[in-house]
């Protein structure tokens, strides 16, 4: 029989891992919401004619120039978007490691990547696709 130690130990180096898992995911989620209010900002800038807008920095309501305000967001948009990147790359690494820990094979498909631009007009040529 095995060692109950050793069982427990392993069993809780699982837990942690799934733990890691589910905060990533949680963050992801955060960063999500965060991108899609910064789009929103964005599009609603875009409709107004003022020059310049409210814009809610952490507890304080500024009124900003337009220009500088769609720069602070853009950039927050690259920013977010990099973050959330980052963190579906490590979460893939982990699921991996975790079907590890589980003796599990790693998921099918996991790691595939998109197709880039160039490769996707390829394809749609040989199906003869516009």
């Amino acid at each position: 029989m095995e060692d109950p130690k050793k069982s427990l130990q392993h069993l809780t180096q699982i837990e942690e891992q799934a733990e890691e898992i589910l905060c990533s995911q949680q963050e992801v989620v955060a960063l999500d919401k965060r991108r899609n209010a910064t789009r929103e900002a964005l599009r609603a800038m875009t409709k107004t004619e003022s020059k310049k807008v409210w814009m809610a920095l952490g507890p304080l309501l500024v009124k900003v120039d337009k220009t500088k305000a769609e720069a602070m967001l853009k950039r927050d948009q690259v920013v977010v978007d990099c973050e959330v990147n980052k963190i579906r790359s490590d979460l893939k690494v982990k699921v991996n490691k975790l079907r590890d820990m589980e003796y599990q094979s790693p998921v099918p498909g996991l790691m595939l990547k998109p197709m880039e631009r160039n490769e996707m007009s390829a394809m749609n040529q040989v199906l003869g696709y516009k």
